[in-house]
């Protein structure tokens, strides 16, 4: 396989050092709502010490909430254990050059307990881990691709604070999907995300305008999941800086304003593989689609525990305002070939027969989303799990379609009851996760909102 542009060896790495080419090392984990938290080292002590050695971070860092306050009531990590540190150790395998950055590398981390050396249980890169083991076991590679989108400001990340978020100026006045002339205008920044993604390990296909004012999207190189999941991490890190740096602002929000023509999405792309072959691939019809046992029943799968970690697809209170009837994100669980109305997409066909989940937003942790699809889709194979008949038509119109859940209220209570969940993820996952939804539903629950401003302030 030919070496990926921008990724980088050890051995290479101590040459760029040696010539200052390369004077720091970012290493970067993710906390539970996907951002990138981490160390910058620099070049020389990273190749001396945390290289080989690794280092440390606090484990409150598994416990805060989006202000960085850590929230009582884990058993993980507490202040009656004094939070202690967790081993951050190097995946060398994620060491890329960051071309946005002034010489700089980056490189991803696993979460090890400081003395057993095991992967944390809770963090969300060990989660996803512990499913690839499931699925290495049975002799398969799962391949996946993540489509993102996103939103594009004028205003930059701190003129937009000191806004409080309301009346930004997108990057675009009027709905751009695959326009090029708007596609033209974006390119002051899309142009530099390109470049620096292609140049700094993530293989670029192409990127489009989509179909809110100022939205677009950048699509990136399949890969084995793992690779997938780091890539949409550095991915959105990548973006943000790079807006940052030009004086404008990336949004990942599901829906960033009640008027936007539409929500930004993740959709998931998935296949499994064994010795070089699709094995959805497969001569058993399915309406329009020629697929295998496995095939059908992953799909099954996939689609009967939507309930149960619809809040690793849907993690944020913000989430649920995006599934929206006539919106282009998918508001009932059916599948479909070919059918954006769908929930489950199926695309393709023979070796490039896969599935695509439109229910993910862009807010959700690559690593948490990846789990939960690998997870319901092995236990529907285990179980022999059947999918429902294939939907042809308006999906939007099927009142009597099972929905996606309305809030992440509704969404953590059936995580937190879904005997499914605590078996594939186990009791301890599930309780710490549980705990982190409930804390972000009991934090909006006492807010005041604008909406509640502008509507009983005067007139109640």
């Amino acid at each position: 396989m030919a070496k990926i542009r921008g990724m980088l060896t050890l051995e290479e790495l101590t040459k760029l050092v040696d010539t200052g080419e390369i004077e720091t090392i970012v290493l970067g984990f993710t906390d539970h709502y996907g951002r990138l938290m981490g160390k910058r080292f620099d070049a020389e002590f990273f190749l001396e010490s945390a290289a080989t050695d690794g280092t440390h971070a606090c484990t409150y860092l598994m416990t805060v909430d989006m202000e960085m306050e850590p929230v009582p009531g884990y058993t993980f990590a507490n202040w009656e254990r004094g939070y202690g540190d967790f081993h951050l150790v190097p995946d060398m395998n994620t060491l890329r050059v960051a071309t946005w950055l002034d010489k700089s590398a980056l490189v991803l981390c696993q979460i090890e307990d400081e003395k057993t050396h095991q992967l944390t249980p809770v963090a969300p890169r060990s989660i996803l881990q512990k499913q690839l083991g499931k699925i290495t076991e049975l002799g398969y590679q799962a391949l996946a691709a993540s489509e993102l989108e996103y939103y594009v400001y004028e205003d930059s990340y701190k003129a937009a604070a000191q806004k409080e978020y309301n009346h930004l100026e997108p990057l675009g006045w009027y709905i751009e999907d695959y326009h090029l002339l708007q596609g033209t205008r974006q390119e002051k920044f899309t142009a530099h995300a390109r470049y620096h993604l292609k140049h700094s390990g993530i293989p670029v296909e192409n990127s489009k305008g989509e179909w809110g004012h100022g939205q677009h999207e950048l699509n990136v190189r399949y890969a084995d999941v793992l690779t997938m999941a780091d890539r949409h991490t550095i991915f959105k890190q990548c973006l943000k800086e790079v807006a940052d740096g030009l004086g404008l602002s990336v949004s990942f929000m599901a829906k960033p304003t009640p008027d936007a023509a539409a929500g930004s999405s993740c959709h998931l792309h998935l296949s499994l593989w064994q010795d070089g072959d699709n094995i959805f691939d497969g001569n058993q019809s399915l309406g329009p689609v020629q697929g295998s046992d496995i095939f059908r029943w992953f799909l099954g799968g996939w689609m009967a525990h939507v309930q149960d970690v619809m809040v690793f697809y849907a993690p944020t209170i913000n989430s649920y305002k995006r599934y929206a009837d006539f919106s282009w994100a998918p508001t009932r669980i059916a599948w479909s070939y070919d059918n954006r109305t769908a929930g489950f997409r199926v695309v393709g066909n023979g070796k490039s027969l896969r599935i695509e989940n439109r229910i993910p937003g862009a807010d959700c942790n690559p690593y948490l989303v990846y789990a939960a699809a690998l997870a319901s889709g092995l236990d529907g194979i285990a179980n022999k799990i059947e999918p429902p008949d294939i939907f042809e038509g308006d999906i939007y119109s099927a009142q009597h379609l099972p929905r996606v859940p309305y809030t992440l209220e509704h969404a953590v209570d059936n995580f937190a009851n879904s005997d499914f969940a605590k078996q594939a993820f186990g009791e301890d996952v599930v309780n710490h996760y549980t705990h982190f939804y409930r804390k972000e539903v009991a934090d909006f629950n006492k807010w005041v909102t604008d909406w509640e401003r502008k509507r009983y302030f005067e007139r109640i």
